[in-house]
């Protein structure tokens, strides 16, 4: 398992790389107008992979969420730790990549009146309210079940800021992968932007693998110093 999950981190991260450079070097140049700043709206390349893998990190963070609060295992739990981390990574680069952009094209790097960039902002802080509060926090049941809580609250805001662009679009562009017929993306920019997709979720599951055997190990070296403790004093 660890073999697979250094490998798929391996590969996902020359993916990653392998878009960036093409997003400079193989897309094309976009028209201005209608872009204010054509040379900036490349970094969405990597700005909409961060946006969908960190999707699929809150899901881990779901799972997790409702597998502990059936299961009571140390699994789902694990499972949970690891989403949020995810969550938080992944959200973080959509946070840092996004205002960049809208610098450049907006002349803002925040619309508080847009509802996607606020829905996903409240998503992000979520995930880092949980990281934070996992770490601050002594670990126990109680603990355990209001950050689950928390996160299942957390997970609500991915299906609304899923569809806010196309039910109360403003600032944000609409699902141009969803409505390419009609955008007119060109071929050479969806095959970077999928190139970006599918080597983000490789690096994610390299990393999901890795971070929950952490968490797995740190669990049993814990257990293992209970068990010691426990035979010193008797």
């Amino acid at each position: 398992m660890k073999f697979y999950g250094w490998g798929l981190t391996c590969i996902g991260g020359a993916g990653v790389l392998l878009t960036a450079i093409m997003g400079y070097t193989y897309a094309p140049l976009v028209q201005s107008p209608p872009f204010r700043s054509p040379e900036a709206y490349r970094i969405l390349f990597w700005h909409v992979p961060f946006a969908w893998t960190s999707f699929l990190s809150f899901c881990l963070l779901f799972i997790g969420a409702i597998s502990w609060f059936l299961k009571r295992k140390e699994w789902g739990w694990n499972l949970f730790c690891t989403g949020s981390d995810l969550g938080l990574l992944f959200g973080l680069g959509v946070v840092i990549s996004g205002p960049i952009w809208g610098s450049a094209e907006w002349g803002v790097p925040w619309d508080w009146g847009d509802l996607r960039l606020n829905t996903f902002g409240l998503l992000t802080a979520v995930a880092l309210f949980i990281v934070l509060s996992r770490k601050a926090q002594p670990d126990g049941i109680e603990t355990r079940d209001t950050l689950s809580t928390v996160g299942l609250f957390g997970f609500a805001l991915v299906p609304i800021t899923a569809v806010a662009t196309t039910v109360y679009q403003k600032r944000h562009p609409s699902v141009v992968i969803a409505e390419s017929s009609e955008t007119g993306l060109d071929p050479k920019m969806l095959q970077v932007l999928i190139l970006g997709v599918i080597s983000f979720w490789i690096l994610m599951a390299g990393l999901s693998l890795l971070t929950y055997l952490s968490y797995n190990m740190e669990y049993e070296l814990r257990k293992l110093l209970e068990k010691i403790d426990d035979e010193v004093v008797h």
